[in-house]
């Protein structure tokens, strides 16, 4: 339940920070070149949605195995050493994280208790750059997933993208349906 939720809500946010993202900087665009005119605060919003849109696209990536793989190095062990490997690492990234995540939280208590405000935007700096929690929570958990599932047996490494190996597929399926006609 808690996980489907999370895949939504990772999918639903970066979508829509996408769009309006897009949407504004079009918007700007035209105003500034076609009006001689402009809003204000459009550049810092847009800073603050695409700090949004990496971080939790660096977590959708974990899970969809969309981030590139160098992994010529751990693909010379057995599966054993491959998967001691990727545990030693998925730890060291939640370390990494974890130190992140701390120092966010007290970053963001700080803001909190000065009551800065952003530069064009009257919002609460302590609420704009909340994403560095979100964000790293999510990562923090999916890199929690990726280490049960090694530990576990059910994967030796990160789910990572293969291109070429997706290019020969796709150019073995052509050569398929060309046979067939």
């Amino acid at each position: 339940m808690f996980l489907r939720f999370m895949n939504r809500a990772e999918e639903a946010i970066i979508c829509i920070l996408l769009v309006v993202t897009t949407l504004l900087v079009f918007v700007d665009v035209v105003m500034r070149f076609g009006f001689n005119t402009g809003f204000m605060w459009s550049q810092e919003l847009t800073l603050h949605m695409s700090a949004w849109m990496v971080l939790f696209g660096a977590s959708y990536g974990l899970k969809v195995g969309s981030h590139i793989g160098m992994d010529a190095f751990v693909k010379l062990f057995p599966s054993t050493g491959r998967r001691i490997l990727t545990a030693i690492a998925a730890i060291l990234a939640l370390i990494y994280c974890g130190l992140i995540f701390y120092g966010s939280w007290i970053y963001l208590k700080k803001m909190h208790l000065i009551g800065i405000e952003l530069e064009d935007i009257p919002v609460p700096a302590w609420l704009a750059h909340s994403l560095l929690l979100f964000g790293f929570l999510f990562l923090i958990i999916r890199l929690l997933m990726i280490l049960w599932s090694v530990i576990t047996g059910k994967a030796e490494g990160f789910k990572h993208a293969d291109e070429a190996k997706d290019s020969m597929e796709l150019a073995e399926d052509i050569l398929k349906e060309e046979a067939k006609s």
